[in-house]
């Protein structure tokens, strides 16, 4: 398939803008591009077709099966993008006067409020834009605690070996020295290797609970405890809240700050780069250095933004992204007290009916109820027919189902991390489990074809080395 820079010719176009009906101002010469500015050169129909056509090659949950481990590739109502879509969100502006935007600051708040109300904290911020970035501002909020107390000797942030990447990430762009602890062999904390990490030094422990291979940890109240006794905090990162919305609180576990993924746990769009949603809660005594703004009042008396006294400053421009927040509230509200704790159920009970679905044919990681996905090791699969995790996954593409995350959490052997969510049938989920079983069944016959899939997608299977080490992000024009 053609890129849209190699659709076209010199000199179509279309017309979108009238003519001008105003002067023209002329630019100077110093602010002028250097080089040619390069734009396709295409008509409306071409343009429609090309991107017609290039939607037509991506998959997502519109078109079948997508157990993404860990992400929560879960069907997004559209009631949600009607709400969105109203002419009262999309066409406010931040910087109007506060008594003009009391709808938008009512939404923002009654979000904040909700978020507190579903996991235990006190306030939030919406401002970061990703779950990342929610990871970045929680730890400055803890980093912002420690020096404002003169604690500055605290300099080390303790990471399962499970957690997601992004953790040591956050914790080293916010200086922090990343400690890693081991799991134990049932998938949670070590709790003697965590009582020897911490110490004086320690300023938090960054934890998933659910953790990455989708367990809930019994200890969760003594890891927290022993993190505290030492003077430090507790961040939690809320990737797995989908697992346990409504069912239990971080809070409660201990926790003292949180990111949510709206993206993941509250139904809102995500993939292809985003926009996203990370927002922060805390408890009571971080509130003084969220970023701002956040908002505050009633209905009644009105509603004003709030910039806290010992804020970090601002992690992105005013509130975040206003409409992916719309959604997500839009998704609560429609779901209310009753439906919430009712979709993670559901997604309990969907993972571990996939789980023991499978279990006759492929090794379960961890041979236990899990809580939203399960963690399958193809090390003994390979181990005696030679096929591996990738070539599984490869082989689901030619079913019209998109493969589970592979190859994490690295501390399991050739790993497939399955999340079949609570959206989706019980009949699609039969579907796949067949699915699973014909490629099992396959390994043992007719291994290699299967070490060629896909065969029925519109590209075959790439080279994967070639791709991570040669990768093609631009294009070159000639001239």
């Amino acid at each position: 398939m053609n890129l849209i820079f190699e659709e076209g010719n010199e000199g179509r176009r279309l017309s979108l803008l009238p003519e001008c009906d105003v002067p023209e101002v002329k630019v100077p010469d110093s602010l002028k591009r250097n080089s040619k500015f390069h734009l396709p050169q295409v008509s409306e129909n071409e343009i429609s077709r090309h991107y017609t056509k290039l939607a037509g090659r991506a998959h997502g949950v519109n078109n079948g099966f997508y157990p993404l481990g860990s992400c929560t590739m879960k069907y997004n109502p559209k009631v949600n993008e009607v709400a969105a879509a109203l002419p009262g969100f999309t066409r406010v502006h931040p910087l109007q006067p506060e008594n003009t935007v009391q709808g938008s600051m009512e939404v923002i708040h009654l979000v904040e409020n909700t978020l507190c109300e579903v996991t235990g904290m006190k306030a939030f911020t919406l401002q970061p834009a990703a779950g990342a970035h929610g990871e970045f501002t929680g730890l400055l909020l803890i980093k912002a605690y420690h020096v404002d107390r003169g604690d500055t000797k605290r300099t080390k942030i303790i990471v399962p070996d499970s957690a997601h990447g992004t953790n040591p990430a956050s914790a080293a762009m916010c200086g922090y020295e990343v400690v890693s602890i081991p799991s134990q062999d049932d998938g949670c904390v070590d709790l003697a290797a965590l009582k020897a990490a911490v110490g004086d030094d320690t300023a938090g422990l960054m934890l998933t609970n659910p953790n990455t291979v989708g367990l809930f940890d019994k200890n969760i109240r003594e890891i927290t405890k022993i993190v505290h006794d030492a003077g430090g905090l507790c961040y939690y990162d809320g990737a797995n809240l989908n697992a346990v919305m409504g069912q239990a609180r971080p809070g409660d576990m201990g926790f003292d700050a949180v990111h949510i993924n709206l993206h993941k746990t509250f139904s809102t769009p995500h993939g292809g780069g985003g926009p996203g949603a990370g927002p922060v809660g805390c408890k009571d005594f971080l509130v003084q250095f969220l970023p701002g703004y956040h908002v505050e009042g009633d209905s009644k008396s009105g509603f004003e933004y709030v910039i806290e006294p010992k804020s970090i400053g601002a992690v992105k421009v005013f509130h975040g992204n206003f409409l992916v927040i719309v959604r997500a509230l839009t998704y609560m509200l429609m779901l209310g007290k009753e439906g919430i704790p009712q979709a993670s159920a559901n997604a309990v009970l969907n993972a571990n009916y996939m789980r023991v679905k499978l279990s006759d044919v492929y090794d379960m990681a961890y041979d236990t109820t899990c809580m939203h996905e399960f963690v399958m090791s193809l090390e003994g699969l390979k181990n005696k027919t030679g096929i591996s995790a990738m070539d599984v996954a490869k082989g689901l593409l030619d079913y019209g189902i998109h493969p589970p995350t592979m190859y994490f959490p690295m501390i399991v052997e050739e790993a497939l991390m399955v999340e079949p969510t609570e959206t989706e049938p019980k009949e699609v989920l039969d579907e796949a489990i067949d699915v699973f079983h014909k490629i099992y069944q396959q390994a043992q016959s007719d291994a290699e074809t299967l070490h060629h899939a896909p065969h029925d997608t519109v590209i075959g299977r790439p080279d994967e080395l070639k791709a991570a080490r040669e990768p093609v992000v631009r294009y070159v024009w000639e001239d």
